[in-house]
């Protein structure tokens, strides 16, 4: 009875420290063109966006699961930010670890060095790739096939950072992804000045924290983060009056959502500041159409005063 009980007691402090175990898969990489950084990661794991990924805007990402210690991520940034390597950092973590033995990580450096690690204790399926600007890396899941479908699936895929690294999660899970299932996901990437009004390095951040199918809602979510993110590069490049810069970058986010009266609102005040005034009516019209609250606004806009005694727009507020 006894060596029952006590067998029973194994099992079952085994399986808690199994169920604390962030069973993941997750890609962190670098765009060398424009300098962007980031992580992706999903998992059968509540929030497993609060956990795994850290990055840092000209030092790196990092992505830190199984057995996480939460402390790689803010602690590798560090180093990367002093000029380490990937290898580098990675080596100093270890060595700072009392016990490294189930620790999981991905490093990417402002470089493009990478290196990828799986302890010994990490439970099975784990393991890891790299190459230049990029690691993939997961553990719990169905097959080494997982991490393959993930690097070919990044180093095949055209487009952003963001959609290279979300296609790669999406192939990851076709290819059987965390073995006990699917629950949360996120993607964070990181540019110097590309944050909100250009004071933060965060360009676009999300995370799911529990859904059934968490990477159709992450699709969804960055669909709309591309076109934030362009909206916002286009009106922080507004304010500080680099005009031409202003419109390219409005003009992309106003093909990523079409019918948003408020994005068609800014960008009729970007394209009046640029010395486009029939486009900027063009734009303004539309605005106003889709959301006529906005003609209230419009009224005190001084962005908007260059237009004042056109006809067409005082045609437009009534």
């Amino acid at each position: 009875m006894r060596i029952r009980l006590a067998l029973l007691l194994t099992l079952l402090a085994a399986a808690a420290a199994h169920a604390r175990e962030v069973a993941t898969f997750s890609i962190v990489a670098r765009d060398p063109q424009t300098g962007e950084m980031g992580v992706a990661v999903a998992s059968r794991f509540f929030s497993v966006g609060s956990v795994v990924p850290f990055a840092q805007a000209n030092a790196g990402a990092v992505a830190t699961q199984a057995n996480a210690n939460v402390t790689y991520g803010p602690r590798g940034l560090e180093l990367l930010a002093r000029g380490a390597t990937a290898q580098e950092t990675l080596a100093v973590l270890l060595r700072t670890d009392p016990d490294p033995s189930g620790r999981q990580v991905g490093i990417v450096a402002a470089d493009g060095s990478s290196a990828t690690y799986t302890g010994p204790a990490a439970n099975a399926w784990a393991g890891g790739r790299n190459g230049p600007n990029y690691a993939v890396q997961g553990n719990i899941l169905a097959g080494e096939a997982v991490v393959i479908a993930l690097e070919k699936t990044f180093l095949e895929t055209k487009g952003s950072l963001a959609r290279r690294m979300y296609a790669a999660l999406v192939a990851g899970d076709a290819a059987g992804g965390d073995s006990r299932g699917r629950q949360s996901a996120a993607l964070v990437v990181v540019k110097e000045k590309a944050g909100f009004n250009g004071f933060s390095d965060r360009a676009i951040d999300l995370r799911v924290d529990d859904h059934p199918e968490p990477f159709k809602e992450l699709g969804r979510l960055l669909d709309y983060a591309e076109m934030n993110y362009a909206w916002n590069e286009g009106w922080t490049a507004f304010r500080q009056k680099r005009f031409p810069a202003a419109v390219e970058a409005q003009e992309r986010a106003a093909k990523l959502a079409p019918e948003n009266p408020e994005l068609l609102y800014d960008l009729a005040v970007i394209r009046l500041a640029a010395g486009k005034r029939p486009e900027a009516l063009e734009a303004l019209t539309k605005a106003l159409r889709l959301n006529t609250k906005l003609k209230k606004q419009a009224w005190g806009d001084k962005d908007l005063d260059a237009l004042r005694d056109d006809p067409a727009f005082q045609a437009l507020l009534k």
